[in-house]
């Protein structure tokens, strides 16, 4: 098949969500990004970086052939619920180099696609159109076709987005904003993204020297389960060079602690091309707040960022109960429109 050129529209992240007429806001998912084109019997899925995602979601690729058109282009999110959540981990599980591994788990926990936006429809060309006319489309397409894996993202004005964040309790991702009497702007950052500000208190159970041996390049960071064991949890760096070696003079008394006892820091990373990671452990006696983004496999997926230290806090008062995961679409259900979640009961 060949796939025309077309990068997905991309959204700006901003601080507010935008006031005033002429917006649609919808939530944002924490999934991978699709493109998916079908011409007959060739179908495509592709990723943002314009790679092709067919070959690790071949479920996905049956349901688009099982759809009664022959001809559209479609843009939406791979989702994947495991136990009622949408976990990243399990996607990414999918990008596997064995397609045994593959087709076990395309059968064990199936993913979803969820479509928000329709570039092509037959042989009309939308991209020029404005959102309305695109989302009346999709919604036509959806209502004809749609299903427990094919789902319509719910949309929204104002007040509704505000109260999605509002109470999510911080599982939702963000919300995103898109006008709407916009084009479709392939590569282009047209769209406005906020997302949820979520924020842990974290034990200091080790740290990680900097490359020349002086100072504090990052504070390892732990939080206990129900068992009492601190279990490594993520990291923080971006320490001004001029404040690691103050740290570290303040960390010194604590290194040679237990530091993790319960899942430790590995060693190699593929930040640093395999290469050993050494760290040392602390005890566990200094609590630090942290600003983070997501939760995957029961740790931060990206680096956080200080916020302040809490000598107020408790270290056993950090526990894993803190974390808000991945989103449950069953919980967003009962803060969005019922009519578009449905096909997830």
């Amino acid at each position: 098949m060949t796939t025309p050129v077309l990068a997905p529209m991309e959204a700006k992240l901003v601080a507010e969500l935008p006031e005033g007429a002429g917006w649609q806001f919808e939530p944002k998912w924490d999934g991978f990004r699709a493109l998916v084109f079908r011409d007959g019997d060739d179908i495509e899925i592709l990723s943002k970086s314009g790679k092709s995602l067919a070959r690790y979601f071949p479920e996905i690729v049956a349901l688009v052939a099982g759809i009664g058109q022959t001809r559209f282009v479609l843009d939406g999110e791979l989702i994947l619920p495991v136990d009622d959540i949408l976990s990243f981990d399990a996607l990414q599980a999918r990008l596997h180099p064995a397609q045994s591994r593959i087709t076990k788990l395309s059968r064990e926990t199936p993913a979803q696609l969820m479509l928000f936006d329709c570039l092509t429809d037959g042989d009309q060309d939308l991209v020029g159109q404005p959102l309305t006319e695109r989302r009346a489309t999709l919604e036509a397409l959806h209502a004809r076709h749609g299903g427990p894996s094919l789902l319509l993202s719910p949309c929204g004005d104002l007040a509704s987005a505000r109260n999605w964040l509002a109470q999510s309790g911080g599982a939702l991702d963000g919300v995103v904003a898109k006008r709407l009497d916009g084009p479709y702007r392939p590569g282009e950052r047209a769209m406005l993204k906020v997302k949820q500000h979520r924020t842990a208190d974290c034990v200091i159970g080790g740290i990680r020297r900097a490359k020349t041996g002086e100072g504090v390049a990052s504070l390892l960071l732990g939080l206990y389960d129900d068992a009492g064991r601190l279990n490594h949890v993520g990291f923080t760096s971006g320490i001004a060079i001029a404040e690691r070696a103050a740290l570290a003079a303040r960390l010194e008394p604590l290194i040679g602690g237990p530091g993790f006892t319960g899942k430790a820091p590995s060693g190699p990373s593929r930040w640093n091309n395999g290469q050993e990671n050494e760290w040392e452990p602390l005890r566990s006696e200094l609590v630090v707040e942290v600003l983070y983004d997501q939760v995957t496999g029961a740790r931060f997926r990206h680096g956080t960022r200080l916020l302040r230290w809490r000598p107020d806090k408790a270290p056993a008062q950090c526990t894993m109960e803190q974390l808000v995961y991945e989103l449950r679409p069953a919980e967003l259900a009962t803060i969005t429109d019922e009519r578009h979640l449905q096909t997830f009961r």
